[in-house]
């Protein structure tokens, strides 16, 4: 499929690698952000220096400050803005759209307050809205903007939609799968954060590999305990949307997630630590929504709940790992 019109909503790292994947593949893009100033920004130099240095941008985008235009005979949405401001971005966009429109999120994590999953504030804000997918996979910005390979998830209940959507976005670099568990997949891109955290923590107090490698396969258990719990199906956690996504973040420092554990665990306050990484780091409010949706939900979930004490209630990263190797033993699976 090619030469179809997308809008992008959100020009962070993720926003605008995706959007330059799209225009690779031919189709028109206008892009669009919250900040007017980055966006007039891009249109003159062309290029997103703030988030992703030295690539330019194709031919084929448009930056757009005015979100009726941005919008204006889109005949796709994409929606990449950070949990936080999802809602809002969506109620914007109903006004020039209507109700009911092609919408993909790429999106990823709770909403801060109230623990929604995306696709449940999507239900509330587009209640008639027939065509919805998410996008999640281990994928890094930088890599994507490169045309370097990489391979996602496309979830959606509507099997035909989610083929359309696999469609703009594949090409010979970036291989896109279909997957109707929307919930597993969300849950994945959600936790994956938080265990990032986690792992930078361990590696910056110089823990090691045995420690990290422990980490990971212990969060992929709490993973799917929660997802088993909500519905989520065993096969996509342990794909692209989980353990994929979830092995790349918690090991490779371009994860702003993982960078930040790694402050914390080299002693570094965290206000200082997500200053200097300037982005939204998105398991730092997501660790409070999953450790208060673990415990509604009586599951176990030790690891996030350690994150969530040290990033919210000043538990000592030292503590934190001596609160998890101190638990009474038991069985590995249970």
């Amino acid at each position: 499929m090619t030469g179809s019109h997308i809008c992008v909503l959100g020009a962070g790292s993720w926003g605008t690698a995706l959007a330059m994947l799209l225009a690779r593949n031919g189709h028109a893009v206008r892009l669009w952000d919250r900040d007017d100033q980055h966006i007039q920004t891009l249109a003159r130099e062309r290029c997103n220096q703030r988030h992703l240095p030295g690539i330019p941008l194709p031919e084929g985008i448009t930056p757009e400050p005015d979100l009726g235009l941005a919008l204006d005979n889109s005949q796709y949405v994409l929606v990449v803005i950070p949990s936080g401001g999802f809602r809002e971005v969506l109620r914007k966009a109903r006004q020039h759209l209507g109700a009911d429109f092609n919408l993909i999120w790429a999106s990823k994590g709770l909403e801060p307050g109230s623990g929604k999953f995306l696709h449940q504030v999507v239900a509330e804000e587009l209640p008639e809205n027939r065509f919805l997918a998410a996008l999640s996979g281990p994928s890094f910005a930088t890599e994507v903007a490169r045309g370097l390979p990489t391979a996602v998830t496309v979830a959606s209940r509507n099997a035909a939609y989610a083929k359309a959507v696999v469609e703009l976005f594949h090409c010979p670099h970036f291989r896109a799968y279909t997957c109707e568990d929307i919930v597993g997949v969300e849950l994945g891109g959600s936790i994956k954060n938080v265990l990032a955290i986690a792992a930078g923590i361990s590696d910056g107090m110089g823990y090691g590999a045995n420690a990290r490698a422990a980490l990971i396969t212990r969060g992929l258990a709490e993973i799917m305990r929660l997802g088993k719990h909500l519905g989520g199906l065993r096969e996509t956690f342990m794909g692209l949307a989980g353990l994929g996504d979830l092995v790349l973040t918690c090991t490779d420092d371009q994860s702003r997630n993982r960078r930040l554990g790694l402050a914390l665990g080299r002693g570094e306050a965290l206000e200082q630590a997500v200053a200097a990484i300037g982005q939204a780091v998105e398991g730092l409010h997501t660790a409070k929504e999953l450790a208060a949706l673990a415990e509604f939900h009586q599951v176990d979930m030790p690891i996030t709940g350690q994150v969530k004490r040290v990033l919210f209630d000043q538990e000592p990263p030292a503590s934190a790992v001596e609160n998890l190797l101190t638990r009474e033993p038991k069985p590995e699976v249970s």
